[in-house]
C-alpha cells in the first residue's frame, strides 16, 4: 500500500488510536517516524515506543493518558505537506499556543523542536504541530 504523506498517516493512527483509548498503537517503520516519536518521548507526549525488527518492520508507540483518561496529547497537525511545503527560518520559528505546544522542524542537523532551533541557531521544514 502506498503512501503519498507517511508522517500524515503516523498522525492520524495517533490520533484514531486515542479517540478509542488504546493503550498503544502500531506504526509502520521508517526514520523520520523514529525520530518523531523519540522526540514525542522526550516532550512528554507518549510514554514510550520501541521498533519491531520483523517483517515488515514497525514501530509500536505507547500512548500516555491522564487521570481521568484524557489523553496527553490534545491536537496534531501536519504543516508542510508533499503539495505544500513549509520553510522557516530562525527568527520566525513558530510558537504552538504560546509556548505550551511543540513545533517539529526537520533541519540539516535532524529533526528537532522549535525550541532547540532556536537553542542551535536553524532554521528548517515544519513538520507538525502538537499540543
Amino acid at each position: 500500500m502506498s503512501h503519498t504523506d507517511p508522517i500524515a498517516d503516523m498522525l492520524t493512527r495517533i490520533r484514531n488510536a486515542m479517540m478509542v483509548e488504546k493503550k498503544e498503537v502500531t506504526i509502520p517503520h521508517s526514520k523520520i517516524k523514529l525520530e518523531i516519536s523519540e522526540i514525542l518521548k522526550r516532550e512528554g507526549y507518549i510514554s514510550d515506543f520501541k521498533v519491531e525488527k520483523e517483517f515488515p518492520p514497525s514501530i509500536i508507540v505507547n500512548l500516555k493518558y491522564g487521570k481521568k483518561k484524557e489523553p496527553v496529547i490534545e491536537g496534531l497537525k501536519r504543516i508542510s505537506k508533499p503539495g505544500l511545503r513549509v520553510y522557516t527560518d530562525v527568527e520566525h520559528i513558530p510558537t504552538v499556543l504560546g509556548g505550551l505546544g511543540l513545533a517539529v522542524i526537520s533541519t540539516s542537523n535532524g529533526i528537532m523542536t522549535g525550541k532547540e532551533c532556536k537553542k542551535n541557531r536553524m532554521g528548517g521544514e515544519v513538520l507538525l504541530y502538537v499540543w
